[in-house]
Formats: C-alpha cells, structure tokens, sequence
C-alpha cells in the first residue's frame, strides 16, 4: 500500500476571524502595548494608555458584524453543531458588557496613571504592565461568554482572573494592596481547584466536555455514577459562585475593593461579575439543565443570603469610617449579586429556562453602566479626598454642581427611584421571574432588600445636596456608630485636627496611616493643605463620567433597549 493511498483525515480547521474578533482584538492590543513599552519614553507612557483605549474600543465595534446571524468556530470536525465557540445573543450582551466596561475602566485608568506620573518610581504603577494586565483580562472576560465546552470555559475563567490578582496589588510599596491581592489570589485559587475538580467529575460520567453533549449525557447517566455527578455539579457551581461574589464567597470583596486602584475596584465590580454570571449561566442552563433539582434551590438560598448580607453590611457602614465610599459600592455590588443570581435560580423552576436568564442580562446590563458610573464620579472626588468617606460628598452639589447630579441619578438608578426608570424596570423584571417561576418567598426576600437598599442610597444621595458644615477652618468629625448616628466636635480653625492615637489604623492610598473613626471634613483635605475645589477635570475621566450618565439616560428614557433580552432565547 502506497502512502498515497491512505485516507488522511481533514483536521485543519477554518477559523472564523469575524466570530472571534472581539477578545481577538483585545489581547493583540494587550500585546503590542507591552512591547511598545519597551521603547516608549518615560515622558509618553501616558499614549500607551490612549492606545488602549484605541484598541478596546475598536473591539467593541468588532461586535456589529456579527448582530446579523449567529456564528460558531473551532467545531468538532465529525458534528459541526458541536463548537467550542458561539457567538449568539448572550455572547455579544455580554461582550458587550465586558468591552464597553473595560472601555470605562481605561478611562479611569488614563486620569489616574497622569495624576500619578510626579510619584517616585518606586512605588508608582507600572504602566506597561497595567495596560496589558488590563487588556489581557477584559479578553478573557470576553471569551468566555462564548465558551461552549468546560475546558475553554475554565480558560477563559483564568485568562480573566490570573490578571486581576496584580492589578489589584500593582501599588508598590502599599500594604493594603500587597493585603488585598494576597486574599483575593489564595481565595480565587481555592475555588479554582474546587471547579476543576468539578468538571473532572462531570467528564468522568458524561465523557465529554462540550456544553451541550454534557446536558444529553446528564440525562443518561448510571444510577451508581448518578452521586458523583452530582458531586461534579455542585463542586462546578462553586468556582463560579465565588466570582459572583455570592455569599458565603463574598469575604474577599469589602477589603479587594478598598486595596485596589479604584478603576480596578469598579472593573471587579462590573467585569468580574459579569464573568461569574456568564459562567454560572452557560453551566446551570445549557450544560446542567437535567440537574436543576441540584442547582436551583441552592442558587435560590444564595440569592436570598446574597442579597440579604450584601444590604445589611452596607446599611452599617459609617459615614467618617476612611475609604466607606468603596466600601459602600463593594457591599452594595454583593447585594446587587443576589438580584442577578434570582433569574438564574428561577430558570430551575421555569418551563423555558433559557427565557428566564434573560432578567439576568438585563439587569446586568443595566447595573454596569450606572455602577461604573458612581465608582467614576468616585474617582472624581478621592482627586481631592484621597480617603473617600461618605461624609466627603456632603456638599458635593455646591463644588461640584454636575458631578453630584449625575452622581445621584446613577445611586437612583440602583435603588430603582425615578428618574432611574431603568433601576426600576430591571428590578420589575428580576421581581417577575421569581414570581413566574414559584419563588414567591423569594420574591418577597428581594422586595424587602430593594427596601433596605432604598435607605442607603437615598442617605448618600441626601449628602450631595446638604450644606457644608464649616466654610472655612477645620472640623474634626468622631463617628459614633452606623451611618447617619456621627457625632462632631469643632477645634479652632487653622488648626490641625486632633488624632486621638490607635493600636491599629489602615494605611492610606500612598502608604500613609490614617485613622478610620477620626477624619477632617469634607472639604479640606487630609494632608492639611487648603481645599482643592477648583481642580480642574481630567478629559478621560470627564468622558468615563459623560459616558455612563448618556447610557444611564439613553436605557431610562429607553429601557426596552436591555430588558428585551427578558423576553428571548438567548441562545
């Protein structure tokens, strides 16, 4: 027999460049800024920054060619409806997500690296590095939506993740960052090996790895395997739960936010969620949708502790306690988290359960633009109050006039308040899942959550437009319990605020210690200098703010924009 008479197998594939050019195009970006970094001068870094925002921004319009048809690459050769890349209606809404998250997130990013440039180079953020940690997270974030096999899923999971380890601990020479990278790694890492243990244990009992010959194979599994796969089942949904940030996943959350940059703390709160979700989703509806019995009541206990936790924790917060502002956001994107997970536990219980995810994209969709919103106008004010207290937005309305508009319809929007109309919408629709699916009891869990959530938000939003309490001098301010409880005591002005010493205080932003309980006014600055309020508004931080108040808009003037998804078939 000649070797010209053997049947060689056709194993070369064609890729679809047009399906993969959204995370395609962001991790070629990712890597031409690392490498231009290398000739760059030190007095240019900043273009690299710019160049990022070039790169994400074209991959977000990558996304228009493929809103006419569905699209699928790297398909199993002997069935070609077995892919290991979809590119349907859930994969651009959320890529769609990532992307125009990550866009903001560079923005964010471009004010603080300038604002940052006069800091010793030992101790300032590299910023090479940044920009492809970045870069090189949103395009795995942006895979992973289109994932259909557990191996590429579990990939993308860590392509996402593995960067925002450093990222969250690339301040040099800062403690609380060293700290928070430190806890959110070990934790991540752990629930990384629990997932694949998991999905080790669904291959062992099903023999494969793609989605959707998992969910036919779930259904015919031995009575003596049927234990182990619902083992693999639960110990999957962990890894997931954890990047959702459910409770009791959460723990690394409050103290992440308040040790990472700022822009990094709201690409967490926006992208790392939506990478959670995307994932939990594409594994509880498509993958183990035979198992529902598993899955559904646990997503729907979680979802009640979640959202429950998450608005006690931030209902306690102090309004002088250092970083509370953060710490508010980071509690309040845990109780967030329970409302996203309501959809997903419902769709064990619904008759169409991919319908019924739907409420999940759309209040996602919804929670990003507002939420990198509020944590911009943040970044806006630690400019000039690096300890971001809630008590340095009192007054914020007569500094600031449009921050502090823009700031409250984006903290209306998440309490579901007019003009927030699409708070509102998004939460109607979320209430009306649990509802349609059974889950009354957690339809009242929620109802009174968006209650509690209602409290909070609207103190803050009360702050905005409060007189300040001293025109000139300084004040010293000793919280005294929860928020709104802060007693005050005046010292005479021109003289520094009394400190009254603590065994243990966290370190500030540069690596300073500051007193949590005890703190200046708003209004003058930490260090003693005088108040800053004229300081003038970046450009990139000025667009990440006009950006989010127009989609914030745009979606409450139009909300059927994003609560369409509620009503399709999403895959």
């Amino acid at each position: 027999m000649t070797l010209a008479a053997l049947e060689v197998p056709d194993v070369v594939q064609s890729v679809d460049w047009i399906a993969i050019a959204p995370p395609a195009i962001t991790a070629v970006v990712g890597l031409l800024v690392l490498v231009a970094d290398l000739f760059v001068p030190e007095g240019r870094k900043h273009l690299l920054g710019w160049a990022s925002v070039a790169g994400l921004t074209l991959a977000t319009l990558s996304l228009l060619p493929l809103l006419d048809a569905d699209r699928a690459t790297f398909c199993r050769l002997s069935d070609d409806d077995v892919c290991s890349y979809t590119a349907d209606q859930f994969t651009l809404a959320v890529q769609l997500l990532v992307l125009g998250g990550a866009l903001l997130t560079a923005l964010l990013s471009v004010t603080a690296s300038r604002d940052h440039a006069d800091t010793p180079r030992a101790r300032a953020v590299p910023g090479g590095e940044y920009w492809f940690l970045l870069l090189s997270s949103a395009a795995g974030a942006a895979l992973l939506p289109a994932s259909r096999d557990l191996a590429t899923l579990v990939v993308a999971l860590e392509v996402a993740s593995l960067p925002a380890f450093a990222l969250v601990g690339l301040k040099r020479g800062d403690r609380m960052s060293s700290e928070a990278a430190l806890k959110f790694f070990l934790s991540s890492v752990t629930a990384t090996a629990v997932t694949l243990m998991g999905v080790s244990f669904v291959y062992a009992t099903t023999g494969s790895l793609y989605l959707t010959e998992i969910a036919d194979g779930l259904t015919r599994v031995d009575g003596q395997f049927d234990t182990l796969a619902r083992t693999g089942v639960v110990l999957t949904l962990i890894g997931f739960a954890f990047k959702t940030a459910a409770v009791p996943f959460h723990f690394w959350v409050p103290d992440t936010y308040v040790g990472a940059p700022l822009p990094i703390a709201a690409y967490l709160s926006v992208i790392g969620k939506a990478v959670g979700f995307s994932g939990l989703i594409l594994v509880t509806v498509v993958a183990f949708p035979s198992y529902a019995d598993v899955w559904g009541p646990a997503l729907a206990v979680l979802a009640a502790l979640t959202m429950t936790i998450g608005n006690a924790a931030a209902l306690r917060q102090s309004v002088t306690r250092a970083y509370s502002a953060v710490r508010l956001l980071a509690w309040s994107s845990v109780g967030q988290a329970g409302y996203l997970l309501v959809p997903i536990a419902a769709a064990a219980y619904a008759k169409d359960g991919e319908r019924a995810v739907g409420s999940t994209v759309s209040y996602a969709l919804m929670y990003a633009a507002v939420n990198l919103g509020a944590f911009a106008v943040a970044a806006l004010v630690a400019r000039t109050r690096p300890l971001n207290r809630l008590s340095d937005y009192r007054g914020l309305y007569a500094e600031r006039p449009l921050a502090a508009l823009v700031l409250a319809f984006f903290l209306l929007c998440l309490a579901g308040l007019p003009p927030g109309i699409i708070g509102l919408f998004a939460k109607v629709t979320v209430f009306s899942s649990a509802v349609d699916a059974g889950l009354g009891w957690l339809a009242v869990i929620m109802a009174v959550n968006v209650v509690i959530a209602l409290y909070y938000y609207l103190q803050w939003t009360a702050l905005l437009f409060r007189a300040p309490e001293t025109a000139e001098g300084t004040e010293t301010v000793k919280a005294a319990g929860p928020a709104g409880s802060a007693g005050a005591g005046k010292v005479a002005a021109g003289t520094a605020p009394a400190v009254p010493a603590a065994p243990a205080v966290p370190a500030a932003p540069d690596g300073s210690s500051v007193s949590p309980d005890v703190a200046t006014v708003p209004g003058t600055p930490e260090t003693g200098a005088a108040p800053r309020p004229g300081l003038p508004v970046p450009l990139a931080l000025a667009a990440a703010i006009a950006l989010a108040a127009v989609l914030a808009v745009v979606l409450s003037g139009a909300p059927q924009l994003v609560l369409r998804f509620s009503d399709t078939v999403l895959f």
